[in-house]
């Protein structure tokens, strides 16, 4: 019992920095008629709560795709897909409209609970749901008419920041309204991906069945650049022959989020209704629970090459000469390059750092740590910081250090902790330089 209090106490400790970068930031989650229906929306209610309470500014995107098959099949009725979207004549559309209020009421219930003794206690959340979405019809398509099948036209994005100002968690469904009073029947990723981008969203959540992407060794792709994410949609759709079998669930979604990215947000995240706290986890902690999927910049980190020598040598010269850093020659440099992780821009590069192991300790040094002084001010230290880390962890290393002159407080306010020069591994102990005095700061990985 003692071990799990000090094993929350220390999460919640860790989970401060993203509940202080989460605060008033906007978030659209994507949430199926599956994950509706799932025994574990119950837990997703209480996590979307939480998030709320910390100053998370919510739009909730649902849909309904079981929900309006089984009344389809209630009304035998046969769903008619065309192109892998659905045909939605005037019966059709009457179950869309049933299955859009049913999910859409049950969620709104859901959000009302304040039970005592219950996650829910005391959270006084306000939903509000509305036309904040213009629709038009697709039209008629290789010659058949999807009838009330639309698409999203406009989001109102101006009113709805005005509810998410006013503290209110927005709910938008699958349904549109155009201009003439008719409904269409939205795809549940059109919406939320016309939403997040309208709404200059930080982050677009999508709920599925699966955890994420998984590589061809079945491990679990913690990130993916949106080129990567467009790529495997593309195999996915060359595979499919002419039928029309609905697309899967995953495709939609990374569909979804690469076409979110290209709109302007930073980060799309994979994750699945069925795992209890993957949200918390996915947003709360350095492992996450699913797949992020990030834009690309036109600055990089990548691992240093032999011909990164000159360019890291024209950087980091004006601090050997300031005595900041130690002096390297251009042969140690040559012959150390693959220690280094650089941070390059349009061809240059503007930040580095470099990671020397000592695996029997299981320990490894971070030395050289600069960002070029144009660049200065953003995050490219703590990039830099975050890829040496991985590196470190995936080779093994239980903790870091570094010896530093003059920028202790940085590092201490990334976690590091001042160390006597004796808790340096023995191999570095006996190259320590006196004269210099650097002071020695570690931490666990």
């Amino acid at each position: 019992m003692i071990n799990d209090i000090k094993q929350y106490v220390n999460w919640f400790r860790h989970s401060s920095p993203y509940i202080n970068a989460h605060r008033g930031k906007v978030f659209v989650l994507m949430l199926g008629g599956e994950a509706v229906a799932d025994p574990n929306f119950d837990h997703i209610v209480h996590d979307i709560a939480l998030l709320n309470s910390l100053g998370v500014r919510m739009v909730l995107v649902h849909g309904s795709r079981p929900q309006i098959e089984a009344r389809l099949s209630q009304q035998n009725l046969k769903p008619r897909l065309h192109h892998h979207r659905r045909v939605t004549d005037e019966e059709t559309l009457r179950c869309v409209i049933e299955a859009a209020a049913s999910v859409r009421t049950e969620i709104e219930a859901k959000l009302s609970m304040g039970l005592s003794n219950t996650p829910m206690h005391g959270a006084q959340i306000r939903v509000v749901s509305g036309n904040f979405m213009t629709a038009r019809p697709v039209g008629v398509h290789d010659g058949v008419d999807l009838r009330h099948t639309g698409e999203v036209r406009r989001i109102d994005a101006e009113a709805i920041n005005h509810h998410l100002n006013s503290g209110n968690i927005v709910l938008l469904s699958h349904l549109g309204y155009s201009p003439t009073g008719e409904i269409f029947n939205l795809a549940t990723e059109d919406v939320a991906t016309r939403a997040a981008t309208s709404l200059n969203a930080d982050k677009l959540l999508l709920f599925g069945a699966d955890q994420g992407v998984f590589d061809s060794k079945n491990e679990l792709r913690s990130e993916l650049l949106t080129r990567t994410a467009e790529r495997l949609v593309s195999n996915y759709l060359a595979g499919l022959d002419q039928t029309d079998e609905p697309h899967t669930e995953l495709s939609r979604h990374l569909h979804a989020a690469v076409q979110a990215c290209r709109g302007g947000v930073n980060r799309c995240h994979l994750i699945s209704y069925q795992e209890d706290g993957a949200l918390l986890t996915e947003l709360f902690t350095r492992e996450g629970s699913g797949t992020m999927v990030l834009q690309e910049s036109y600055e990089q980190i990548r691992q240093a090459t032999i011909e990164d020598v000159g360019g890291l040598l024209e950087m980091i010269q004006p601090l050997e000469e300031q005595g900041v850093l130690v002096r390297r020659s251009r042969e140690l440099l040559e012959s150390e390059i693959s220690r280094f992780t650089l941070i390059e821009r349009d061809g240059a590069i503007i930040g580095c750092a470099a990671l020397y192991p000592f695996k029997q300790d299981k320990v490894g040094e971070l030395a050289c740590v600069v960002i070029d002084p144009q660049y200065r001010g953003g995050d490219r230290g703590d990039m830099l910081l975050q890829a040496v880390e991985a590196q470190a962890r995936q080779i093994g290393l239980e903790r870091l250090f570094v010896l530093t002159t003059r920028t202790a407080h940085w590092f201490v306010e990334r976690g590091f902790k001042e160390q006597a020069v004796d808790a340096l591994p023995t191999e570095k102990k006996s190259l320590y330089n006196l004269q210099r005095n650097s002071k020695v700061f570690a931490k666990p990985l």
